[in-house]
């Protein structure tokens, strides 16, 4: 018998606590995922991001997209070899996000 690794129990044996657990799973897939988000279009290339401000500091920007395939700074980057998530951000992007805060378009919970 091989040995396998998991990062947590999978409660084969306990169904009710596994059900409690998928459940949770659903929950928190939703909270991180979807809740809060808000649709924006960069005012330099219209792309289409989702967008949540957690803080002042912590931004989650979901792209409905490959960004190579819709934003000009990033398909630059990705033409000269950079990997996804370099960098976090298009300038662009940021400001367009920045004005959304200013406007009231994003709200920073308190």
């Amino acid at each position: 018998m091989s040995a396998t690794w998991a990062k947590a129990p999978d409660f084969a044996d306990q169904p009710a606590r596994r059900a409690e657990v998928r459940a949770q799973t659903v929950v928190d897939r939703q909270r991180y995922l979807e809740d809060g988000l808000t649709p924006l279009r960069c005012q330099a290339c219209q792309s289409q991001v989702r967008v949540r401000k957690s803080s002042t500091h912590q931004t989650s920007v979901q792209w409905t997209g490959n960004p190579a395939e819709r934003c000009p700074v990033f398909a630059e980057l990705s033409a000269s070899g950079h990997g996804p998530g370099r960098p976090d951000s298009c300038p662009n992007l940021e400001r367009t996000i920045a004005w959304a805060v200013d406007e009231g378009v994003l709200e920073i919970p308190d």
